[in-house]
């Protein structure tokens, strides 16, 4: 049983991780390509780190998994949205509540 709930957890993260990349490569819009990060990181990286921490279930090299998914999952927004800032601060757009 845990076999497949494994699988289908993998799968499921690896399937959003490829969508989202595919569709990275059919935009040519630098903030739409950016804001498909957001689904790797936020959907795509926890489902594979879950299937792969179920697959080798409670070991050190689990807790590293975890770890390094925690850290995606918590800074991926973030980096996204302080490059989008740049990006429109730099088109001279300006961020809100820049002054």
């Amino acid at each position: 049983m845990t076999q497949v709930v494994s699988a289908v957890s993998t799968g499921a993260g690896v399937l959003v991780v490829v969508l989202a990349a595919v569709r990275a490569l059919l935009t040519r819009d630098v903030l739409v390509r950016l804001h498909l990060i957001t689904p790797v990181t936020s959907v795509g990286g926890p489902l594979v780190g879950l299937g792969l921490a179920i697959s080798n279930g409670w070991t050190t090299s689990t807790a590293q998994i975890l770890v390094t998914v925690c850290l995606l999952a918590l800074t991926g927004p973030v980096l996204g949205s302080a490059t989008g800032r740049l990006l429109a601060r730099t088109a001279g757009a300006g961020a809100e509540g820049d002054r």
